[in-house]
């Protein structure tokens, strides 16, 4: 499956998409729109055209202790933008709970640790998880790499 390729997606607002080849090589990220509604998805579709991937692994969101109902509902309206737009354009989408895809990276809560993982695994994309707010970059990478394990 020459070009095939697996989407991992951290859906926060700082959140990214990373594309991975199907040997594990990081193709591509970019960060998650600074949209809403239809310009989000419209956003979302045109990522989804240059690199179509043949799955997509997507975390889940799970509201936070203290997190206000309007961040709630945005995040969810976000959220399933996000799993409508890979419908739409019929793209196999498992979902991964946040501890599912951090215990098989071997990693805990702490984002400087998925930072750090991100640039061991892909040393030649190290630039792109330099920053303290590239955490989503570094996780959507590490949530696409987990969508390749057997099983999954």
């Amino acid at each position: 499956m020459t070009g095939a390729l697996v989407l991992g997606v951290d859906p926060g607002r700082r959140g990214a998409l990373a594309w991975l080849d199907l040997h594990g090589d990081l193709v591509d990220v970019v960060d998650m729109p600074d949209l809403d509604g239809v310009a989000l998805g419209a956003q979302l579709r045109d990522l989804l055209v240059e690199r179509r991937p043949v799955r997509a692994v997507v975390e889940q969101i799970t509201p936070r202790p203290g997190q206000g109902v309007q961040s709630v509902r945005t995040s969810a309206a976000r959220w399933g933008v996000l799993l409508g737009v890979l419908g739409a354009w019929d793209v196999p989408t498992v979902l991964v709970s946040p501890a599912g895809w951090k215990r098989s990276a071997r990693l805990g809560r702490d984002k400087t640790a998925s930072r750090q993982r991100a640039c061991e695994l892909w040393p030649a994309w190290s630039h792109a998880f330099g920053r303290v707010r590239d955490d989503g970059r570094a996780e959507a990478a590490l949530i696409a790499r987990h969508g390749l394990e057997p099983g999954r």
